[in-house]
């Protein structure tokens, strides 16, 4: 079975490796829309892959970092990329939530980065 539940984040940044003619080169900021996919079997007691509500409260200290955040000033994330985002996600959230299959970051509803721990 796979799941998946959506988490939302406001922040600023800009990126510093891209050329400073670049629109990413100076601050911005995004309304980012996170989405946690999970693969796994379905409990028989319970019904569920994950209870959402657990899936929640796991990411709760991992949004609390991001949102409202200067992106560029919190630790790992000096290059703010969706791509880093992803994987700087993943690598948290897979400590609490071993079922998780992908974290993909949106910073518009039309561009996304997907990470799946490779």
């Amino acid at each position: 079975m796979r799941i998946s539940q959506a988490f939302r984040f406001e922040a600023a940044h800009y990126l510093p490796n891209v050329p400073a003619t670049h629109r990413c080169s100076r601050i911005h900021g995004h309304s980012y829309r996170i989405e946690v996919q999970l693969d796994g079997p379905v409990d028989q007691v319970t019904g569920f892959v994950i209870d959402f509500s657990d899936l929640e409260e796991s990411l709760v200290d991992i949004v609390n970092a991001l949102d409202h955040r200067y992106l560029n000033e919190v630790e790992g994330l000096y290059n703010p990329t969706a791509e880093n985002i992803a994987v700087w996600i993943w690598e948290r959230l897979y400590r609490k939530v071993p079922q998780i299959s992908c974290v993909r970051v949106y910073e518009t509803s039309d561009s996304w980065a997907e990470y799946d721990g490779r």
